[in-house]
């Protein structure tokens, strides 16, 4: 099984950095609109393909962008959502890093389902969670992602990204690894 990882395009809390990081729910911006336009004519989404997004504004959009009305199988999971690498619990997440609940998924993007692998995985963030813990919950989706058909693809963040590469056998990885803006790999999962 195929997973790509796509990160999110250029977003609003980028554009003074750092000083627009604690800009909550920030969106992409024109310039990550055209990323992931421009993206979409290398990666082909298939209907039926299981595309899991973060519950963050610029992921969701970027999903929107990548997909077509038609495809049904884009699922919203904070098992996705923003992580830090390499994972520091001491250090204080940023607001922009900060999902949306449930109740305001279902109103902003009720098109979209919120994917369920065993837990009520919303009542705590995965940026600060302990390795252990994250690791077991991220295992526990990358066997959800095992039984589908189709190519899975995973719209998310640099730091989630690396850690779920790590997880996936990567070795050596560091933040000069991450995909930046509208970057995609492609991992073989076992």
């Amino acid at each position: 099984m195929d997973i790509t990882f796509i990160r999110h395009g250029h977003a609003e809390h980028l554009l003074n950095y750092p000083n627009e990081l604690n800009r909550v729910h920030p969106g992409l911006t024109e310039q990550g609109k055209r990323q992931i336009t421009a993206l979409r004519k290398t990666i082909k989404v298939e209907t039926g393909d299981p595309v899991i997004v973060s519950p963050t504004k610029r992921t969701l959009e970027t999903a929107q962008l990548l997909t077509t009305s038609e495809h049904s199988r884009v699922m919203i999971s904070p098992l996705v959502g923003p992580r830090m690498f390499p994972q520091d619990p001491t250090f204080a997440p940023l607001r922009c890093d900060q999902i949306y609940t449930r109740r305001e998924l279902g109103t902003l993007y009720s098109e979209m389902q919120v994917l369920h692998v065993g837990r009520n995985e919303w009542k705590e963030s995965i940026n600060q969670m302990a390795a252990q813990r994250f690791t077991r919950l991220a295992e526990q989706l990358l066997d959800w992602c095992r039984k589908q058909n189709g190519h899975t693809f995973i719209v998310s963040h640099d730091g989630t990204i690396t850690n779920y590469r790590v997880l996936l056998g990567e070795q050596g990885l560091t933040r000069d690894d991450f995909l930046g803006e509208a970057g995609y790999c492609t991992v073989r999962s076992i």
